[in-house]
């Protein structure tokens, strides 16, 4: 076989094997944005998807367990029970109320298994009041 064929099937294979480790992944890296209405319709499709859900953190319902949080996310009428269990700290923002996105996965038991958690910022700024001018300074 010529030097330039065996030169090229070298370069196609190692051109394919490359697509096919991108292609891979890039599907294990996908991250899914749904509702909590979207979740549980989902069924055993969304089961082991790694998804992201957003909702308000339903007052009273973060317990914390040494490492693992669990905590309810509710949207309008519906309720979505997390457990996290991540490396890293929850933010400071996350408290009762507070709008959270959780990352991980829904389990076959119902419950999303969060490895990140997001919670949004407060963004109730207040301008302060305008100063009042003393009483008979002039502005021109």
């Amino acid at each position: 076989m010529n030097n330039y064929i065996k030169f090229g099937l070298l370069i196609a294979a190692i051109l394919g094997t490359l697509a096919w480790l991108a292609v891979g992944g890039i599907s294990d890296t996908k991250t899914y944005y749904k509702t909590i209405a979207e979740v549980n319709q989902m069924g055993d499709q969304g089961k082991e998807k790694r998804l992201r859900v957003a909702g308000d953190v339903e007052p009273n319902s973060i317990v914390r367990d040494g490492r693992n949080v669990q905590f309810t996310l509710a949207q309008d009428q519906l309720r979505l029970k997390v457990v996290y269990s991540g490396v890293d700290p929850l933010p400071d923002t996350f408290k009762d109320g507070a709008q959270a996105l959780a990352d991980g996965k829904l389990g076959s038991d119902g419950v999303f298994h969060a490895t990140k958690i997001q919670a949004k910022c407060a963004s109730k700024y207040e301008a302060k009041p305008a100063m009042q001018k003393p009483a008979g300074v002039r502005t021109s």
